[in-house]
């Protein structure tokens, strides 16, 4: 009998013994792990959107003429100014990047020195601590509430350790749980980091913000050690494009500026991703198209005994079991060309599956 190939981790992970740093498997080795066509792998663990946005050929053709043998404009001035009026503040409290992904490092760079603490709330998104162990730092790690309590922030064990921090790496709406941090929650961190006489930087990855519409924005002037980052991946459906952006107070926005690469957007996704953000009635119609369809596939999967964590992204957190049912159920889905993301039996989040919202023939499937 031949042997069935073991389900393959599918999260964000360095390397075991190096500092190499990977994503999620490709299509092309999952399908050779699994005795698939490539074409035939959906993937529902990137939270990508299922279909690209309509403005991008146009957005290439005039007035608008590359001249992709010369270097981008380095200072980015027509992407600053787009993603400054689409969030309505002044282009010096805007730092742009190659995806939120390098926001993050140029945090990660700017405020964590060897030896310095970051706090990061779990479960949430990977790339914090990552870009933490990269730098030297240490992870105090600080466990969420449970389901019960929507997996929100434990506000005084965050706080009673802010004084020791560097970095504070919040995210809401959080991923991969989906839910929405209560603004109070962020608020009281915030203002407790105020009262030190060096506050930490406290992080908000807004990824998500369109699927929820709350930002913390408005509040950079009460609190300068605050920055909100954000992305067009997610509800502008330009994953691939690889832009990102923040918002914080100028002095912030300053000390990121100093570690920022030249040139790391190239001129297409730069334009790309300016011309989406002067238009974003697509993003919200993506938003609310998605939004809807996770509803339908949040029913579809609870009829059939897979229970649905509320949330408000485009993707759903499922609970399936003890981790070794959510494992089975993997295996499964994979043989059948569908990757969803997996957790590992040391996560809180161990025993469920986060599915992304696609399309309705590829949710059906």
């Amino acid at each position: 009998m031949t042997e069935q190939p073991k389900a393959v981790t599918l999260s964000h992970q360095p390397v075991a013994g190096s500092q190499v740093y990977t994503w999620e498997p490709s299509n092309a080795a999952i399908a050779a792990r699994y005795g698939l066509r490539p074409e035939d792998v959906l993937r529902f663990d990137t939270n990508t959107s299922p279909l690209p946005p309509p403005f991008v050929a146009q957005a290439l053709t005039d007035p608008f003429e590359p001249t992709l043998n010369e270097y981008p404009d380095s200072a980015y001035e027509e992407l600053t100014a787009a993603a400054a009026a689409y969030t309505g503040v002044d282009p010096s409290e805007i730092v742009v990047g190659a995806g939120a992904d390098e926001i993050l490092d140029l945090v990660a760079k700017a405020f964590l020195t060897a030896g310095a603490t970051a706090l990061v709330p779990i479960p949430t998104y990977p790339m914090y601590g990552v870009l933490t162990s990269q730098r030297a730092a240490r992870i105090a790690a600080v466990p969420r509430l449970g389901a019960d309590d929507g997996f929100a922030l434990d506000v005084p064990a965050m706080t009673a350790r802010l004084a020791d921090a560097g970095v504070v790496w919040l995210c809401s709406p959080n991923n991969p749980t989906g839910r929405a941090e209560p603004v109070g929650n962020i608020e009281a961190i915030l203002a407790g980091a105020a009262e030190l006489p060096s506050p930490p930087l406290i992080v908000v990855d807004e990824a998500y913000f369109e699927y929820g519409g709350a930002t913390v924005v408005p509040w950079r002037h009460r609190y300068p050690h605050l920055l909100a980052v954000r992305t067009v991946s997610k509800a502008f459906a330009l994953a691939g494009i690889r832009v990102g952006y923040a918002v914080g107070s100028r002095s912030v926005i300053e000390r990121l500026g100093r570690v920022r690469p030249p040139g790391s957007i190239s001129t297409v996704s730069a334009h790309v991703s300016a011309r989406a953000l002067q238009s974003p009635e697509y993003a919200l119609d993506n938003v609310r198209a998605l939004s809807a369809e996770r509803e339908w596939l949040s029913t579809q999967l609870n009829t059939f005994g897979w229970m649905v964590t509320p949330g408000i992204t485009n993707f759903v957190l499922v609970r399936i079991g003890d981790h070794a049912t959510a494992e089975r159920a993997t295996d499964a889905l994979l043989h059948a060309g569908i990757v969803p993301r997996t957790f590992g039996p040391a996560n809180p989040l161990r025993g469920h599956l986060r599915l992304t919202v696609r399309s309705r023939a590829e949710n059906d499937r």
